[in-house]
């Protein structure tokens, strides 16, 4: 992948020389590979420090066991949010 990006680049500003425009494009696709297409583990995460999957969200797990332990912390969370809300 990495070959690809510098290749588009390198024709990029080869072209550049000709019209500007392309050079913005090159600096471009290089800000977007660096940014997104390295595959880097760092994610950023929600605003608010929240995700969708609840307040502590973990990586998946990696055995039944730990499945299970995520599966029963989570319906405790579901049981104690629905005592908080009047049982509905």
């Amino acid at each position: 992948m990495g070959t690809v990006v510098l290749s588009a680049t390198a024709v990029l500003v080869v072209l550049g020389f000709g019209d500007h425009l392309y050079w913005i494009a090159a600096v471009a696709v290089l800000y977007l590979y660096a940014r997104h297409g390295r595959g880097s583990s760092s994610t950023p995460s929600a605003p608010g420090g929240s995700s969708p999957q609840g307040p502590a969200a973990t990586p998946a797990p990696t055995s039944y066991k730990a499945y299970r332990a995520r599966r029963d912390q989570q319906a405790k969370w579901e049981r104690r949010y629905a005592r908080e809300r009047g049982g509905r």
